[in-house]
């Protein structure tokens, strides 16, 4: 992959290396389908029938793979071939071939891809093969007629699909095999070089004199924590490779050892660094009294986490060693104080994260829900028919019923309009929607465009090569090799993105890499017709069958994100540690409603409202903080309980204070998630005014006299004050529970205790803010729906008040 962490002239360079190595090894499989299918023996031009299918096989399975990919591809087009190709051998037996007409096939292959694409375990690379084998099979038979072999017939389907694994296969390992182990350790190694530069940089930042130098070097920090991103990724992406290439043998299992998950817990503490230096409003950073920087040993905080990251790759631990980590801790001993200022939080907050950087982190905890869960599966695997039962009742959801009906549907109708226009060429229609066969919802427009746009592109080029080189067949397989370097790259673009790229790629070498089937201007104009015959039947069902748009989802996911929010601040509490699990709920939530913001970012506006990115954007940004902000409280708080083992009863005495902080600030923060969340279920106003009228329902506008209605107001002194008073009270608290610590000598524990209060304290400021910025968001949001009327969310919220309570 790309170095992702070297200057844009090196990135270029690695990114022709990546692109020419995935267009070699892709040449390199349809080079060896080509001589199969057009130079090998006679006998075996009988068995493979159908070449084009072996070639669509290896763009499925080869295209971006690692070794242990095109194992996993094997058993996958294995698992594809008789899921596909043994029902439907019964069929052709059973009715005969002789029998079909356009609609009888149109149905058999609606019913077959039904099967396959209901269960929800199965691979989406073994259902695109078993759906494009489908397709070959019948529409096939049915232009045959009384041609077809019953039981040949499939089995030359499953020889034309074993030709491309087999070159999918010789592809990856000539001249030498790409690994998965080796991409994730080079992934691995950039990753940690990643991280130690952008440690130097905070580091430098913090400690600059100079606010210019600062800025400099948080913005550089920035850059590199983009790119660190997209490494993690790629580690994610080729994790699950490794397990197929993972050998038996104890004294090689070292070798595939990954350290990815181990420098994934160095993300953490480094984003919280970048928030702390974020919010520093000015350099040098200011420290408290009696406290110095020089005194941090900040270097030596630098060399250690260095070592630790280095030490990662070939070693199983991440945790620095004991005395190492006693050093540290020491080096912490002069933070004595707490701050009075909240702007000072900043500085306590980034020497949080760096002592996160040499801490392990807290035990995942598991709902007691997960747990019974866990006991229940558990138990049923004593059982092997139990097991097989369970499998299919998770498969046969109901969840999974539309979207398998819908690309039943969409597979019917492409055939059987594809056969109506041409019968020869009838299954071109239906290949295309079988193998771009997508897991989840989709940018429904966007991918039928670019699939149209590939395919045209495509065989454009390849009736040019065939023109170029008419009578110079090995030339012509030559040509195709910088095509698959332009699709790399296209596969790679946001334009054309992986549907794009690989059409293009089908598009051209159906056409360079077969012979006799006609004039090849003729065919090309045949296959885009089809192909947009296919196409256009998809978008139709998907009108029909899922006319939710994306931009209706993003507003919907957004009320449950919020909804999802309010719980987490429900659940922050000094006395109970609740707040992981409710934090990668909500996590999960915003990653859902960012899949939405990206579909409605590209779907066509037509007739409605167009979508507000730029709104929503701002709202994902504050949500994506949120769940941040969520998880270093929760280790904040799970370190406050750690200490709190210590002092035994009289720690409820010291904490007593702070939690009646903690809930001024649940209660003024979850309060305003609450009623955000409650407009955000609007349709609209003028909806709100009528269901009052109609109900004949007076809101009270005194509402606004009450304590809470100060969470509407985002500017003005009174909403400061009641900010201020909140963290100034939380401040003054904590300053009296580590003046009560002091009586014990021991000034590790005092450290650490001013080191997670003043970190919990950043973290409730910074919510204060973002929840602000919530607020802002949802009222341009609610304005861009209403256009033309006053948008008062305190107004709005009394209404709403009223029509239900």
């Amino acid at each position: 992959m790309p170095n992702l962490t070297n200057p844009p002239a090196d990135h270029t360079r690695a990114a022709w290396r990546w692109c020419l190595a995935t267009a070699f090894r892709t040449g390199l499989a349809c080079t060896i389908v080509g001589c199969l299918t057009l130079y090998g023996p006679s006998f075996l031009h009988q068995q493979i029938a159908f070449p084009a299918f072996s070639y669509v096989t290896v763009i499925l399975i080869v295209t971006d793979a690692t070794f242990g990919d095109t194992l996993h591809g094997c058993w996958l087009a294995l698992y594809a071939t008789f899921q596909s190709l043994g029902p439907a051998m019964l069929s052709l037996w059973l009715i005969g071939p002789a029998r079909f007409t356009s609609g009888t096939i149109s149905l058999a292959v609606a019913l077959g891809a039904f099967v396959v694409a209901l269960p929800e375990g199965t691979h989406l690379i073994a259902k695109r093969i078993a759906l494009g084998q489908i397709v070959i099979v019948y529409v096939i038979a049915f232009i045959n007629g009384v041609h077809t072999q019953p039981i040949m017939h499939p089995l030359h389907v499953a020889a034309s699909t074993a030709v491309g694994v087999l070159a999918c296969m010789l592809a990856l390992l000539l001249p030498y095999p790409r690994l998965a182990c080796w991409e994730v350790k080079e992934n691995c190694k950039l990753l940690a070089e990643n991280a130690s530069k952008r440690l130097k940089l905070y580091v430098k930042a913090f400690a600059a004199e100079d606010g210019a130098l600062a800025l400099s070097s948080i913005s550089q920090a920035k850059l590199l924590a983009s790119a660190g991103t997209k490494l993690l990724q790629n580690i994610k992406r080729y994790q699950g490779s490794m397990k197929w290439e993972r050998l038996p043998f104890k004294f090689l299992r070292n070798y595939y050892m990954n350290p990815g998950e181990k420098l994934q817990e160095l993300e953490i503490p480094l984003k919280g660094m970048e928030m702390a230096l974020t919010g520093i409003s000015s350099f040098p950073v200011k420290m408290a009294e009696g406290e110095t920087k020089e005194s941090l040993q900040l270097e030596e905080h630098v060399s250690l986490t260095l070592k630790q990251i280095k030490n990662c790759l070939p070693c199983d631990s991440l945790t620095v060693p004991e005395s190492k980590a006693e050093t540290i801790i020491e080096s912490l001993q002069t933070l004595q104080t707490i701050p009075k200022a909240t702007q000072d939080l900043s500085s306590l907050f980034f020497l949080f994260c760096m002592k996160l950087l040499h801490c392990k982190p807290l035990p995942k905890q598991t709902s007691s829900k997960q747990e019974s869960e866990g006991s229940t599966t558990s138990s049923k695997k004593n059982s092997f028919l139990d097991s097989i039962w369970t499998n299919w009742a998770m498969n046969v959801r109901s969840k999974r019923l539309m979207p398998a009906f819908k690309c039943s549907l969409s597979l019917g109708l492409a055939i059987l309009f594809g056969l109506l226009y041409s019968k020869e060429n009838g299954f071109w229609s239906g290949l295309p929607v079988a193998i771009s066969l997508a897991a989840s919802r989709e940018a429904t427009f966007k991918v039928a465009n670019v699939k149209a746009q590939g395919t045209v592109l495509g065989t454009v080029y390849g009736v040019l090569g065939c023109f170029v080189f008419e009578r110079f067949m090995p030339i012509r397989f030559l040509s195709l090799l910088p095509w698959f370097i332009l699709t790399s790259f296209l596969r790679r673009s946001r334009m054309y993105g992986q549907a794009g790229g690989i059409s293009a790629a089908i598009g051209a070498v159906l056409i360079l890499g077969r012979k006799g089937f006609g004039p090849p201007s003729e065919f090309a104009i045949a296959r885009i017709t089809e192909t947009f015959i296919g196409l256009s039947c998809s978008i139709m069902v998907e009108l029909i069958l899922q006319p939710t748009r994306a931009a209706s989802l993003a507003k919907v996911q957004l009320t449950k994100s919020l909804g999802s929010l309010s719980a987490c601040i429900g659940s922050i509490s000094l006395e109970a540690n609740l707040l992981v699990e409710n934090q990668r709920r909500l996590k999960l939530e915003v990653s859902e409603l960012k899949k939405f913001i990206g579909e409605a970012e590209v779907e066509p506006n037509f007739w409605f409202l167009p979508f507000h990115s730029a709104c929503y954007g701002k709202l994902f940004g504050s949500l994506s903080k949120m769940v941040d902000l969520l998880l270093f409280s929760a280790h904040a708080v799970g370190f406050l309980q750690q200490e709190s083992q210590k002092y035994g009863a009289s720690w409820k005495e010291f904490v007593n204070k702070l939690d009646g902080d903690l809930e001024l600030f649940k209660e003024m923060v979850g309060s305003l998630i609450k009623c955000l969340e409650d407009v955000t279920l609007l349709k609209s106003l003028t909806f709100l005014d009528k269901e009052l009228e109609n109900r004949k329902l007076s809101y009270d506008p005194e509402l606004g006299n009450k304590p809470n209605s100060n969470i509407f107001r985002i500017s003005g002194p009174n909403e400061e004050d009641e900010i201020g008073s909140i963290m100034h009270s939380y401040l003054q608290h904590s300053k009296e529970v580590v003046d009560k610590l002091h009586a014990v000598e021991d000034k590790e524990q005092k450290s650490q205790m001013v080191l997670n209060l003043g970190a919990l304290g950043f973290c409730m400021n910074n919510f204060i803010k973002e929840a602000r910025e919530l607020q802002k968001g949802i009222q341009e949001l609610v304005q861009w729906e209403n256009p033309g009327k006053d948008v008062n969310l305190l107004e709005i919220s009394c209404k709403i008040a009223a029509l239900y309570s």
